[in-house]
């Protein structure tokens, strides 16, 4: 048997966890779900417990019915404990990057799988994932924490990274940078003065603080008014109806790093 690609990673897990990048994959990639003649999803390393894989299936299914979805584990123990897991159009498989399912699949999501790795190796594992997914395909890599109240991901294609998206509960927010301690590896150490994720995030606070009378008809107000002037200055994707689940997109080619 090939030896599977990867390390393990801590298999930190919480139902819910990923549920805003969930909620967000299937709005973003339902219809290329939908249209695709054999829909796959691969939920690449689930951790410990298999609840984010249940729920990714479940959302998805929303989207697109037919949708099969794969839970794929570095770990063994984890796999064998999520076996009784499965049903229908749901398994559980050992593997790693290589990624040991049939075909190409039309979605990949690694949630805080890379934030063990260096920032070096990070490029080569998109390449490798992304050269496996199947034409409109799509790779959601990023992080979220423990109970995923603040999410950062970045969405990519065959092609490459299309995409950055910032998630959080309102509620729990002082202010936009607090997403920094979120973001995926490609960008975490990136937030200092002259990249372009640090400028993001800072005219992001500044848009907040400036939206702050709004506060008194609640945090999505202020937010969604704080998104709309930044809006003016940097590449936004989205709108309105995402920006009230507390979501802001922006291109991938708006923060990607400077060469080193």
């Amino acid at each position: 048997m090939t030896r599977p690609v990867g390390t393990p990673t801590r298999g930190t897990t919480n139902p819910n966890r990923l549920r805003r990048m969930d909620r967000w994959i299937a709005a973003a990639h339902g219809q290329a779900l939908r249209r695709s003649d054999r829909p796959v999803a691969v939920d690449l390393g689930y951790g410990a417990a298999p609840w984010t894989t249940l729920e990714l299936m479940r959302q998805l299914r929303t989207a697109a019915p037919r949708c099969e979805v794969v839970g794929i584990e570095i770990d063994p123990g984890r796999v064998a404990a999520a076996k009784p897991y499965e049903c229908e159009g749901l398994s559980f498989r050992h593997g790693g990057f290589e990624l040991p399912v049939a075909g190409p699949p039309t979605l990949i999501r690694a949630a805080n799988v890379l934030r063990q790795y260096d920032e070096g190796e990070v490029a080569a594992v998109w390449a490798r994932l992304c050269g496996r997914l199947a034409p409109g395909g799509l790779l959601v890599e990023g992080t979220c924490d423990e109970v995923g109240r603040r999410h950062v991901w970045v969405a990519l294609g065959p092609e490459g990274p299309r995409t950055v998206t910032f998630a959080t509960r309102l509620g729990s927010l002082d202010r936009p940078s607090d997403l920094a301690e979120r973001l995926p590896k490609a960008l975490i150490h990136r937030n200092v003065p002259g990249e372009a994720v640090h400028a993001f995030l800072r005219d992001f606070d500044r848009a907040w603080a400036a939206a702050a009378p709004y506060a008194s008809l609640g945090a999505r107000q202020r937010w969604i008014k704080a998104v709309r002037e930044l809006a003016a200055d940097w590449p936004l994707r989205d709108d309105r109806r995402r920006w009230r689940q507390g979501e802001v997109t922006v291109d991938w080619a708006a923060l990607a790093p400077r060469s080193r």
